[in-house]
């Protein structure tokens, strides 16, 4: 495995987030009790909330771990982009479950971003999104201001594609 192309591994779980990046922060409920935890962090663990979302998912394991690499691409033909990244931390707890994954060389940014599925107390179930990244490429540098925008919408609609994910089952 090539090594991350940032110095911060690990910082979307031990926060605060690093300075000198773009932060994203998104939380939304995706539903209620044991049983929507439980695909929800199936769906984000195992790769399936990622290719429901329509992106390609190319991992080096059925299910996220320290180590394992992970190809994300969207696009068609020739305007596919591809974003390698190594999974940098995962959690599989009675009432969290979720990975981090960092940038590898070849990413179009530079940065981790975090996908986790919590079960509260009172029974609702939160789907989080946390990164930080700046650009690591000509094509992401000139997007500029676009990139958190769309970085934004990614993890609304992971949102989205994840409550139809856990109410489909």
């Amino acid at each position: 495995m090539d090594a991350l192309t940032y110095p911060e591994a690990g910082a979307t779980r031990h926060h605060p987030l690093p300075g000198g990046y773009n932060h994203l922060h998104h939380r939304a409920a995706v539903g209620r009790g044991r049983a929507v935890f439980e695909r929800a962090g199936t769906a984000v663990n195992e790769w399936g909330m990622h290719r429901a979302a329509g992106v390609r998912i190319e991992a080096s394991a059925a299910r996220a771990a320290a180590g394992v690499t992970v190809t994300v691409s969207a696009g068609i033909g020739r305007l596919r982009v591809s974003a390698p990244c190594a999974i940098v931390w995962t959690c599989y707890e009675n009432e969290r479950a979720g990975f981090a994954y960092g940038t590898l060389p070849g990413h179009p940014e530079r940065g981790e971003e975090s996908f986790v599925v919590e079960l509260a107390e009172d029974g609702t179930v939160w789907f989080t999104v946390t990164a930080f990244s700046r650009p690591a490429s000509w094509y992401a540098r000139l997007a500029g201001p676009l990139v958190p925008v769309a970085q934004r919408w990614y993890a609304r609609r992971l949102t989205a594609v994840l409550r139809r994910v856990v109410k489909a089952a």
